[in-house]
């Protein structure tokens, strides 16, 4: 069976990424199908519209599951905004409402620009222990 160039790049790319670009990858894979969502609604076509919309719910589900509830209360104000996200989806799924799907979207960009500004400051260095990660600021 061919392989897709295309997928197999991705599948590089996910394999290969650091704990923090993922993060942004996910927001990026969100924001893209909720704009194709917005497409889907425009044209009518709203199976395709609530596949889209899944999708970025997906990611938000995702995006809970991996957080840890133990690092305090940064980890529980993002766990409610993505089930914010998620509950908001879901009612634009029910009406077809585009507005909604707009707001989570100026959610999710905020988040993520607010990310990379917070992630592109420290070098990421593996500690001796293996599996911990050792944050230090760059050019030092």
């Amino acid at each position: 069976m061919a392989v897709n160039p295309q997928q197999r790049y991705l599948e590089i790319q996910i394999q290969t990424a650091t704990p923090e670009k993922l993060v942004t990858m996910l927001y990026d894979g969100a924001i893209r199908f909720m704009s194709q969502a917005k497409l889907h609604i425009q044209n009518a076509d709203f199976e395709q519209a609530n596949n889209s919309l899944i999708r970025a719910q997906d990611i938000f589900t995702e995006l809970r599951a991996t957080l840890n509830m133990d690092a305090g209360e940064i980890a529980a104000n993002l766990d409610a905004l993505y089930e914010f996200m998620i509950n908001t989806l879901v009612e634009a799924n029910i009406k077809k409402d585009q507005s909604k799907i707009d707001d989570v979207i100026g959610l999710v960009t905020d988040l993520r620009d607010t990310w990379n500004q917070a992630t592109s400051g420290f070098v990421r260095q593996d500690s001796p222990s293996g599996d911990r990660l050792s944050i230090v600021e760059a050019g030092r």
